[in-house]
């Protein structure tokens, strides 16, 4: 069974959700969230709450215990041109709070225990022509982190984090993206089977600066991953993209957030999904608010997965949220569906046989995502990874 809705075209001033909360309740969980850096400000989630609902918070257990984890259980990796700056900053050293807020009980515990956060600073004008590669292998155990990226004016870099092996880790990346600066940032997960990750990212981008910000989940029994983006200079831009492959058990989810705050900035929100296998689950939550300085906005937000077979289960909530009719444009859309017959039809009646139909169709679905990195040898290794996954689809 599939269904679909779109909205792509919203009247100014009009508060859209999906939420089923009722049609007279305003989208306003996002905006309005409770944050502290204390973690006994917050309780430990029941799964009642309307940020954990879709969560199997059972599976994260250990990430709600603000005791102190085994040191050395996140081996770490940098690989970065020689003209990034590299620091630790305490809880008090600046641009460490500049942003980031934590919003839920993991990403608090995350706070307290990173006692040094990692900064990486891109400088001013620098223009990076190969990535920074920071590399993360869980060897077991619980391990909290918080990394700070600042992207100083008129930079241009690349920043991609590889989650690998196992562990329950509770992650923050605060990322800060100066004048005229276009970041992108690329969190890729492809831990063990066994593995949970909750993942907090923030962001803020200022005057006429872009970040484009890509999650791509494969591996892990449970990720969750929740960017969160601030447009706060006017002539800035986000662009959210996302790509998730889930397997039978596993538990994929992002929960987004895009804020347009300052004038004239432009939104692309659009995050993929491909579901086989028992229990196979994602959860795609994508939240849009134009505040009422937000003048001369244009954005839109779509999700789109693809259920190859029976037993498994996407979950697709886009909410937006205007407060000033003066915008360009803003929209939103949804879409969860099976295979299109018409285009296995097309390509069986081309003499290609069913199973490469389906190949291709997952693939050419997917590749739009994987081809916004621009990281040539990673969107190789990820081609790679879709084809095994579709592998294990084909060997059922």
């Amino acid at each position: 069974m599939s269904s679909a809705t779109e909205a792509p075209a919203t009247v100014p001033g009009a508060k859209g959700h999906t939420d089923g909360a009722g049609a007279f309740v305003p989208v306003q969980t996002r905006s309005e969230r409770f944050h502290s850096f204390d973690p006994a400000a917050f309780e430990a989630p029941s799964g009642r709450e309307v940020n954990w609902k879709h969560t199997p918070v059972a599976l994260l257990q250990p990430l709600f215990s603000d005791e102190i984890g085994r040191h050395g259980v996140m081996e770490v990796e940098v690989t970065a041109p020689a003209a990034l700056v590299q620091d630790r900053l305490g809880h008090d050293a600046a641009p460490r709070g500049e942003v980031f807020r934590p919003e839920d009980l993991p990403s608090a515990i995350a706070w307290k225990q990173e006692d040094e956060a990692p900064l990486l600073r891109i400088p001013a004008g620098a223009e990076f022509d190969e990535p920074v590669l920071v590399n993360l292998r869980g060897t077991g155990g619980l391990a909290h982190a918080h990394v700070v990226i600042e992207a100083l004016p008129n930079s241009h870099a690349t920043v991609v984090f590889r989650h690998t092996g196992t562990a329950h880790h509770a992650q923050n990346i605060e990322i800060i993206v100066r004048d005229g600066a276009h970041l992108t940032v690329v969190s890729v997960q492809e831990w063990d089977d066994d593995a949970v990750h909750a993942a907090s990212h923030q962001a803020r981008v200022e005057k006429d600066a872009t970040l484009r910000h890509i999650v791509v989940s494969f591996g892990g029994g449970v990720v969750r991953v929740n960017p969160s983006v601030e447009l706060a200079g006017t002539g800035s831009r986000g662009e959210l993209y996302g790509l998730s492959y889930a397997d039978a058990g596993q538990h994929l989810e992002s929960q987004v957030y895009l804020h347009h705050k300052g004038a004239e900035t432009t939104g692309d929100v659009l995050y993929k999904g491909a579901l086989q296998g028992e229990g196979a689950r994602s959860v795609w939550i994508g939240d849009v608010l134009i505040g009422p300085d937000a003048v001369g906005t244009d954005s839109y937000e779509a999700n789109r997965n693809l259920v190859l077979t029976d037993g498994a289960r996407a979950e697709s909530i886009p909410n937006l949220e205007i407060e000033t009719g003066d915008i360009r444009g803003a929209g939103h859309a949804s879409a969860t569906g099976r295979f299109d017959d018409e285009q296995l039809f097309y390509l069986q009646a081309r003499g290609i046989r069913e199973d490469e139909a389906r190949r291709l169709v997952v693939l050419g679905f997917l590749a739009e995502i994987v081809q916004k990195i621009n990281v040539p040898d990673l969107e190789a290794e990820l081609f790679a990874a879709i084809e095994e996954e579709l592998a294990k689809e084909i060997a059922r």
